[in-house]
């Protein structure tokens, strides 16, 4: 298709003559020049804006009908530059108005697209986060080309809320309640985003199709109207809206508990939405949007942000050696667990994977489960036919560990019991090949136990995933003392390659984020078991707005995994990590549920075997068990750092983020211990000096 270029700092302007003869488009690729997903930051919004004023005079003398958006590679635009944002609010006569600023900057570029006399459209090629998708949103018409992926409005994840025209157009486009669940709930669900085939879904995309040359018979098609896009757009509030946005309030508070804004203001806007001209829409989010950038929550998450986009990939340095590379993969076990780990190996490394276990029927239901997975991620669009069946293709199974023969990487995820790893990696040694690398999936036995015996300790390296495996982006690679640089620079490759967080943690029981979890869920229960309401003590903690309970947690990895992981540090660590007795009557019983059905209390079974206080000890209340916990995290850290567990305190709080749903508003967990005075209390000193 004929086109000419023109080169500008922060985008390539190409002119496409669209097929049958419907006119010219003028197609914007978004390129910030480096190998980084462009995003706005003040003077790319400037550019942009510019951009836009040239081809309106271009519309205007009749030599464009229609102008149209599209990004680079597999990214469409990935929002706002969130580096810029302090140094705006800093430069301006007052951090209000360096924060009002910000989103009066995007409201005047991306209004623009209203003004230049002809149709737009936005042709999302990939990822479209936070004010990239309020780009597209400002536009007449979005089209997604298929599989791209992210989607979404992360926004109040970080403290801030959708400042571009989000909270203002996209509840008129699709509704409040699909707008709740774009804006606040899919964020606050670990910040879940939606595909390019889901955003249509919803009406967020009006056509997704498989080309670009598609996308330019759309762009003719709708401009000549051979095909009509046709919308309702909302009306006045109904009262199912109203509903909903009750429900959404009260689910925010049960959640966080007012520990942060955004949610709030976000809520407040799209509720509003609906009676607001497009000026007093987005005017109002200007206002909110300024409110949340000079939060302390908003403070805190950029920390986080910062830690888990870009120091976090800084990791794999720290290893030294040359990775291996891996071309056929074995893992010994089938159940849940090791049916993850294969089915995340060979859907990310397109390598053979083959699975054993002790029988028929336990390989037999392996692959069951990596079978069904991979048919529903067709199902949900989130898979092609073919990937799932190739997929399918690279998972096998047997009853016999010589058939890792051949492999160069066995990760075992078997019973969490040493004599049983150990018996696992003497009958490897006896198969493997000598280059073939070893690794365990323990969640808190000694790696260099484990290594014991083995005739070339070296190869073996922890490589702690955690559960379910597909979602949760965080791998604790254990370094213990007889591991080469080579096995351990491999397994960050290998981490890098499932597209996962590795931290670097020492071999010291329970690793990072089980001995801190496992810290607050045993002070928790020491707290019930020495005659505290369960209800009391088990919502101690709700004011941080951790993911779930201590209770609801356990009862999530099972009574037996958390009464393994709890004795397990007893042991090794002494009595500050408590062994409930009623924990261990439960699993004594055989109990995976140890809750009544609304998880208000426990069961009565579990209850009777709580010992009470002794004599002369009174229970806490909440908010001393808060205050408890608080101060014994901190002692934890503090030892974990001065142990060398890790390199640097933000490898604790990476950690805490990306492995226990530590929230994103209290930043990470050693400045929120820092900022909140309790550090300084407890040890005479921040955290980290």
């Amino acid at each position: 298709m004929p086109q000419t270029a023109e080169r500008i700092t922060r985008s390539l302007v190409t002119r496409h003559e669209l097929p049958g003869g419907a006119g010219t488009l003028a197609l914007i690729t978004l390129d910030n020049g480096t190998s980084a997903p462009a995003s706005f930051g003040p003077e790319g919004l400037r550019e942009f804006a510019e951009t836009l004023t040239d081809l309106r005079d271009e519309a205007a003398n009749e030599e464009l009908v229609a102008v149209a958006i599209t990004g680079t590679g597999k990214t469409f635009c990935a929002g706002a530059d969130l580096r810029t944002m302090p140094s705006l609010v800093a430069s301006a006569p007052t951090p209000h108005e360096g924060a009002l600023a910000l989103g009066r900057m995007g409201h005047e570029a991306f209004s623009a697209l209203a003004d230049l006399g002809v149709p737009t459209f936005a042709f999302v090629n990939g990822t479209a986060l936070g004010g990239g998708l309020e780009l597209a949103l400002n536009c007449t018409y979005r089209v997604g080309l298929a599989g791209a992926r992210p989607l979404g409005l992360p926004e109040t994840y970080l403290g801030l809320v959708p400042g571009w025209g989000g909270c203002y157009l996209l509840p008129r486009l699709i509704g409040v309640p699909a707008a709740i669940s774009v804006i606040v709930e899919n964020p606050l669900a670990n910040n879940r985003t939606l595909t390019a085939q889901a955003a249509a879904e919803l009406g967020i995309l009006d056509r997704v199709v498989t080309t670009p040359d598609e996308f330019f018979a759309f762009v003719a098609d709708t401009l000549t109207s051979r095909h009509e896009i046709v919308r309702t757009e909302a009306g006045s509030l109904s009262p199912e809206d109203r509903s909903v946005i009750a429900a959404a309030r009260a689910a925010v508070t049960a959640r966080l508990h007012d520990a942060v804004i955004a949610p709030y203001r976000a809520l407040d806007l799209i509720e509003a939405a609906l009676g607001r001209t497009r000026e007093e829409g987005f005017a109002a989010e200007d206002d909110a949007l300024a409110e949340c950038m000079l939060s302390p929550q908003n403070a805190a998450a950029l920390y986080a942000f910062e830690l888990t986009s870009s120091y976090g990939k800084k990791v794999a340095a720290q290893a030294g050696g040359t990775a291996r590379p891996i071309n056929r993969i074995g893992v010994v076990g089938a159940g849940l667990m090791a049916a993850q780990l294969a089915l995340v190996f060979a859907t990310h490394l397109r390598v053979p994977v083959h699975m054993t276990d002790l029988d028929d029927a336990r390989v037999s239901r392996g692959l069951g489960f990596v079978a069904a997975e991979l048919d529903k991620g067709v199902s949900r669009g989130r898979l092609k036919p073919a990937d799932a069946d190739a997929v399918k293709q690279l998972v096998t199974g047997s009853i016999e560990i010589a058939d890792h023969a051949e492999a160069d990487w066995v990760i075992e995820a078997v019973f969490e019991d040493m004599g049983v790893k150990q018996a696992v990696f003497a009958d490897l040694e006896r198969v493997v090949r000598p280059d073939c690398l070893l690794a365990t999936n323990t969640s808190s036995l000694s790696v260099d136990v484990m290594a014991e015996g083995l005739q070339h300790p070296e190869r073996l390296v922890g490589f702690h995933f955690f559960n379910p495996v597909a979602a949760m982006p965080l791998v604790e690679v254990i370094r213990h003392e007889r591991v080469s640089d080579d096995t351990v620079a491999t397994a960050l490759a290998v981490g890098a390659a499932l597209r996962k967080t590795c931290v670097i943690v020492k071999n010291a029981p329970g690793f990072v984020v089980n001995r801190l979890l496992l810290k607050m869920m045993c002070d928790v229960m020491r707290a019930v078991d020495g005659g505290t309401p369960f209800a009391e003590a088990d919502h101690a903690l709700d004011s941080l707005g951790l993911p779930m309970t201590p209770y609801v947690l356990t009862q999530l990895v099972g009574p037996a995994v958390g009464l393994h992981v709890a004795e397990v540090l007893h042991r090794e660590l002494g009595e500050r990590f408590h062994v409930s007795p009623s924990l261990a009557r439960a699993v004594a019983d055989k109990r995976t549920v140890i809750l009544t059905e609304d998880a208000s209390d426990l069961v009565p079974e579990v209850a009777a075997a709580i010992p009470g206080p002794t004599a002369g000890a009174a229970p806490q209340t909440g908010p001393e068990i808060l205050d408890y916990v608080l101060a014994e995290l901190t002692r934890e850290i503090d030892l974990m750092l001065s142990e060398g567990v890790v390199a640097d305190r933000r490898d604790i709080d990476l950690c805490m983020i990306l492995g226990a749903g530590w929230p994103f508003h209290l930043g990470g967990i050693t400045p929120y211990l820092n900022s909140s005075g309790v550090a300084e209390r407890v040890l005479g000193h921040r955290i980290g000096g």
